[in-house]
């Protein structure tokens, strides 16, 4: 069997360092089994969050060599093995211990999120009609398996920590699934332009990159956003609808009595004696 060296990252948030690990490793081997392997035989404190060992729940994101990545996906193969592998926890997520970081920011995130709104039954059965290509539309967004490692590479959170003004690449890809929806009827365009500060994205494809479920969040999710966020609040076609577009009037409220209406003006009673 071959030896390799990791450089695994060793403390909380109070400071920490790396520790060096020599390992025995075979073929097949992802980085998850050198690090259950290290916490059997080496360090049974090494904090580390898993559970399917699949790729399809999410839980074992870190970086790794610096780049963020799912640890039961990335097979020793395919990594220099000729000097330290280094493994640290996601930079842009609070540390709690070793490998392991605080995410429940984005789950506070999508609670702010307007949920979906089906628009009423257009079928005298209850039901609705769509078109196929609507549907198949939002199904990639569907594959998300909310591992964060497009969180964490962001730029906007990673390099910025502009967390309150910005919801970042994961939930652009929420809101898009529900924004292309067939059947919904919210609107969340003044939702991405303010809060949800899609302004801040400048399309490196980035989260693209790192995804583990290959969805094409910029091109898919995040420049379609970016158009429609442009057609509602600064094409100059739609700025002139809107100004001279008469505003609906409020009905009036419950048991309000009805204004009676202005007495119509003849030409006896509009004319003033002489």
């Amino acid at each position: 069997m071959a030896q390799a060296m990791f450089r695994i990252w060793r403390g909380d948030a109070r400071g920490g360092g790396f520790q060096d690990f020599t390992v025995q490793i075979s073929d097949g081997m992802v980085v998850l089994d050198v690090v259950h392997q290290i916490q059997a035989e080496q360090a049974n404190d090494l904090a580390v969050r898993w559970n399917c060992k699949a790729g399809k729940c999410g839980s074992c994101s870190a970086e790794i060599n610096g780049h963020p990545k799912l640890m039961c996906m990335t097979r020793l193969s395919s990594l220099p093995l000729d000097r330290p592998v280094t493994v640290e926890p996601m930079r842009t997520f609070p540390l709690v211990r070793d490998l392991v970081t605080d995410v429940s920011w984005n789950y506070e995130v999508k609670k702010r999120i307007k949920p979906f709104q089906p628009r009423t039954p257009d079928a005298a059965d209850g039901t609705w009609r769509m078109d196929q290509r609507d549907v198949d539309r939002v199904q990639e967004f569907r594959k998300c398996i909310e591992c964060f490692l497009c969180q964490d590479v962001c730029h906007v959170l990673r390099e910025h920590q502009l967390h309150r003004e910005y919801i970042g690449p994961r939930f652009y890809v929420h809101t898009a699934a529900l924004e292309m929806h067939p059947l919904d009827v919210a609107n969340r365009l003044a939702d991405l332009r303010g809060p949800g500060g899609l302004g801040y994205c400048n399309i490196t494809k980035c989260c693209t990159k790192v995804c583990p479920e290959g969805i094409k969040i910029t091109d898919n999710a995040i420049i379609p956003l970016k158009e429609r966020v442009v057609d509602e609040f600064y094409d100059p076609v739609r700025r002139l609808f809107r100004i001279f577009r008469p505003k609906p009037q409020p009905p009036p409220a419950k048991g309000a009595p009805e204004a009676e209406p202005e007495p119509t003006r003849t030409a006896a009673s509009s004319s003033a004696p002489r």
